[in-house]
Order: structure tokens, then sequence, then C-alpha cells
């Protein structure tokens, strides 16, 4: 069904205040894997809109709070668009990771879990001055204190040989498969979208990604029976997210 899943493209902050308008409390789950900005040129927030940035317009020190600001922003829409039963994940690297926690900590938003995805393939250490790379982190957070979360417990320990699942999880990279309509730079893997969207949803429910990105949240959702709102900035992202809907829809013969 093509109402299950919309594609919007644009600024999210702008999409989500509509989307708020029409909707009001109708995420069950919001993914967001949002973008870090260093400190040459980018992406500013004004007064909460996104504007763009001129090469070495702003040094680090106001770099740091800009991103702040723009994470802060666009997590007090998806606080306000989710359900009192819904729950938000977040994807980052050291980049980005603690702005957010710390976001939501302002926001009185209730801190979950703290997953650790570890990759077995890390891209080599090049530089050899630090320990390598090779984990991403995913906050799971709940709406407010007063917050009744889903959490499909037993799922969770079935698919983990009947133990009780940790917040660590091994899983290796998107596979050539995934990527081979087109690469998006952060692309996350299929499994992972598939864990966090089982553990945290029943079928039917909605999910909003506000980076849609390559749209692997997308194609996870159609795949297990969830609706599915992605927002995206970049045109070429919505044109790969579709190639790649249309390529399991026929799968799946929808």
């Amino acid at each position: 069904k093509n109402s299950d899943v919309i594609l919007k493209t644009g600024n999210c902050l702008k999409i989500m205040d509509k989307l708020y308008e029409d909707k009001g409390e109708c995420a069950d789950l919001i993914f967001a894997d949002p973008p870090y900005f260093l400190s040459n040129g980018g992406i500013t927030c004004q007064n909460g809109k996104m504007v763009k940035v001129d090469k070495g317009d702003w040094d680090k020190s106001e770099g740091i709070e800009i991103n702040h600001e723009f994470n802060t922003e666009w997590l007090k829409r998806c606080q306000k668009l989710l359900k009192p039963t819904g729950s938000i994940m977040v994807s980052g690297t050291l980049h980005v990771i603690y702005s957010i926690g710390f976001a939501m900590q302002q926001l009185d938003m209730k801190i979950l879990n703290n997953i650790t995805w570890q990759k077995p393939n890390p891209p080599p250490n090049l530089a050899c001055r630090y320990f390598t790379h090779s984990t991403e982190t995913i906050i799971w957070a709940a709406k407010n204190e007063k917050s009744k979360h889903k959490f499909k417990y037993d799922l969770m320990k079935k698919e983990n040989y009947g133990k009780q699942m940790t917040d660590v999880w091994t899983m290796t990279s998107p596979s050539k498969k995934e990527k081979s309509l087109g690469k998006h730079p952060t692309q996350k893997p299929l499994a992972l979208l598939d864990r966090l969207i089982l553990s945290s949803t029943d079928e039917e429910d909605l999910v909003l990604d506000a980076f849609n990105g390559s749209g692997t949240t997308g194609v996870s959702c159609i795949q297990n029976g969830r609706k599915y709102i992605g927002i995206e900035l970049e045109s070429e992202y919505i044109k790969l997210t579709k190639k790649r809907l249309r390529e399991i829809k026929i799968n799946l013969q929808l």
C-alpha cells in the first residue's frame, strides 16, 4: 500500500513542524542518524531554522554550540511527534553522540539504553595515533519520564538463543548487495534497523526517520510490516530510496 510509505524532501525542522500540525503525536518510533557538522562549512541553526554556512564563517567553539542548538531543535520536534508509548533511537559516532545525549537530558527525555554497534570489519586506522574506531552508539530514549515505551523482550531473547540480549551488538557494515542501487556515506546495515524496529514496535506502527539517507529504515519497515515516513534534504537520496523500495516491493510482490 503506497499510503504506508511517505517520503518528504526538504528541511526536517519545517517538515516535522507541519507533520505535528497535521497529525499531532503520531510516531511509534523515530530513528535518526543525524549529520555532524565539522567546523568548516555545513549548515547552521538560527532561531530554529536551518541556514547554510560559508566555509570559515565560524570557528570551532561557535561550531559546537551551533551544532548542539541544531540537535536540540530537531530533537524537540521528534519529542512532540512521539506518542506517549513511543520511543526514539539516535545513532552516531563520537562527533555527535554526546551532544545528542545532553540535548535529550535537557528536554527531559527518558534515556533507556546506550546500545553499542560493534563492527568486526572496521576501516583501518591510518594515523596510528588512536585505537581503531570500530563502534557506533545508538541512544534509545522515551518521550519523557512518564512514558511507557514498548520493548519486545521475549522476541529479543529468542533472537539471542534464549539469553537476555545485551546492549552490545556485533554486526558487519552494509553488504555490497545493500549498496547495489547506490551508496550513501553513512548507510546503516539492514540487520541493525531490523533489530531496532522489531525490538520497539508492533506491526502497523508508524516509524519516522528524520534523516532518511538511502532509506534503509524504510526498507526495514516494508519488510517488517510497519508504516514509514522518511524526511531527506537531498533529492538524490530520495531517488535512491525510491529505487530501493521499488526493488523490495517487487520482491515482496506487494
